[in-house]
Formats: structure tokens, C-alpha cells, sequence
């Protein structure tokens, strides 16, 4: 056999293991992620434990006053009499359903009218340039300020509440809509000009999905703001919803109270970051989730 064929033989069994190497690689990368979640997720538990265990202890041993800062145990025994018995507004169940109602609906039309003018501002610049001072005010306003005009303009009922949750949800959709209508790549736009595309499908096709991503990304933080928006709107004046049972709560000195509709509005956000998060992984399922190197 010529020394040739014998480098070349040598070679031969490195390029059949190359798949299983990276085959491999990716199982052992694969572990790691799974060991990380759980060494994370058991972090997370353990920080939660040790501050309830430690406010706990503190408020039992009287280093804070229990009668202003509560305990973990009841706020717990709060939460468990409204589940079992209900409130004073009536059940748990119609409270959070009234505030969520009027967060969902608040959002909702502040993300449509958010991405519309968002979009239309980043494509037509004489409008962003007549109307931009104007938003730079706007945007300026305390907006929290605006919920007692808006009970005295619409009442006591769900809208009040719906034009506060839409005031905060508009501007942070809305600059990110704008931003991400300007950093549309402009090569893809005039290759689809050159195509023939209209206006109009330049940006139902092109601008639109491009700024998808900077818009979920408003999303995330936008349904807090709503959620923050309805429940001002109620603490101001409703006659139902979380907001109303923090008041009535800090009204009658029950700190409890004030914690366990806190601890149900936590975990109202978490269930729709949740809900938000799963719907953009499915929509952007082609986006790369890690290297292959």
C-alpha cells in the first residue's frame, strides 16, 4: 500500500464520525439548556421562598409592623376567603374578569390605533412632520393624570377605564410601529417598486411584516401598561374590578387586602406575558433560536 493510501485511508473514519459529532454537539448543548432551565427555575423558587420566609419571620417577630406590612400567611388566608366566600363587590371571579374585560379591550384598540399611526407616520413623512410635535406633547402628559377626566367624562363605568388603559397602551405601541416602519430595508422596498408594487402593497408586503418584530416587542410591556390603566381608572371610581378592592382595602386599613389584589393582578400579567410569548414563537418560528457552531 503507497503512503498515499494510507493518509488517505487514515482520513476516511474522520469524515463518517462528523455527523455523529455534530449530532453529538447538539444533544450535549440541548443538556445544557435543559440544566440551565432547571438550575434557574430552582433559583427562582428559592428567592421566592427565602423572601416570604424572611418577611414572615420579620413581621412575626415584630421587626416590622405587621399591621402595615402584613405577612405572606395573610395575605394567603386574603386571597383563600375571596376565592371561598367572595368579596364585598360580589364574587373574586366577576372582579378580575371586570378589570381584565377592560384591559384586553383598552389594549386592544391602543395596539391597532399605535401600529396605524405608527405605520402611516414611518411611511409618509410629511405626515410625521406635521404631526410629530403634536405626539411629542402628547407623549409628554403624565397620562395616569388624565384618568379623573376621563371618569368625569365617561362615568363610573368600563370606559373610563378602556380611554385610560388605551392612553397608555398608544405611545409605546406606536414609537416602536414608527421606528420599525423606518428601519425597513430600503433595498427590499425598491426591488418591490421595481416589481411593479404599489404603495399600498409595499407596505401590507414589505414594511409591515418587517416591523413585526419591533412591534410584539411593544406588546410585552404594552398589556402591563393596560392592566396599570384599568386599575387606576378603578381605584379613581368603578363599581367593580381589582382596582376598586385595592381601595376599599387601603380604605379600611386591611394592608392584606392591598397585597392580595396585587398578588392577583401579578398573576393575571404573568398569564398574558405567557400567552404573549407562546404567540410569538409560533409566529416567528423561522427566527433562528441558537448557533449551530
Amino acid at each position: 500500500m503507497s503512503r498515499d493510501e494510507v493518509v488517505l485511508e487514515a482520513q476516511v473514519p474522520l469524515t463518517v464520525t462528523e455527523p455523529g459529532n455534530k449530532t453529538d454537539r447538539a444533544h450535549s448543548r440541548a443538556r445544557a439548556a435543559r440544566r440551565r432551565r432547571i438550575v434557574v427555575t430552582a433559583a427562582r423558587g428559592l428567592l421566592l421562598v427565602a423572601v416570604l420566609g424572611l418577611w414572615e419571620s420579620l413581621s412575626r417577630a415584630k421587626v416590622i409592623d405587621p399591621f402595615n406590612f402584613s405577612m405572606p400567611s395573610k395575605i394567603w388566608d386574603q386571597i383563600w376567603t375571596w376565592v371561598t366566600h367572595g368579596t364585598a363587590l360580589g364574587p373574586l371571579g366577576e372582579q378580575i374578569w371586570a378589570t381584565l374585560h377592560e384591559a384586553l379591550l383598552g389594549w386592544v384598540l391602543g395596539v391597532v390605533a399605535g401600529v396605524l399611526f405608527g405605520i402611516a407616520l414611518g411611511r409618509i413623512s410629511f405626515l410625521a412632520d406635521v404631526l410629530g410635535p403634536y405626539i411629542k406633547v402628547l407623549n409628554s402628559i403624565p397620562r395616569i393624570v388624565l384618568a379623573p377626566i376621563f371618569v368625569i367624562w365617561f362615568g363610573l363605568g368600563p370606559a373610563s377605564k378602556i380611554a385610560s388603559a388605551v392612553v397608555l397602551v398608544f405611545f409605546p405601541v406606536f414609537f416602536n410601529a414608527f421606528q420599525g416602519a423606518r428601519e425597513v430595508d430600503r433595498n427590499l422596498v425598491s426591488n418591490a417598486r421595481i416589481l411593479g408594487a404599489s404603495d399600498r402593497r409595499v407596505t401590507l408586503q414589505v414594511v409591515i411584516p418587517s416591523a413585526t418584530s419591533w412591534i410584539f416587542t411593544s406588546l410585552h410591556v404594552s398589556f402591563g401598561f393596560a392592566l396599570i390603566g384599568a386599575i387606576v381608572g378603578e381605584y379613581i371610581g368603578a363599581t367593580k374590578g381589582i382596582g376598586l378592592l385595592v381601595a376599599q382595602s387601603q380604605g379600611t386599613f386591611n394592608a392584606a387586602g392591598v397585597y392580595a389584589a396585587m398578588v392577583i393582578l401579578a398573576v393575571v400579567a404573568l398569564v398574558a406575558e405567557g400567552l404573549l410569548t407562546f404567540a410569538e414563537r409560533r409566529i416567528f418560528r423561522w427566527k433562528p433560536t441558537g448557533s449551530d457552531s
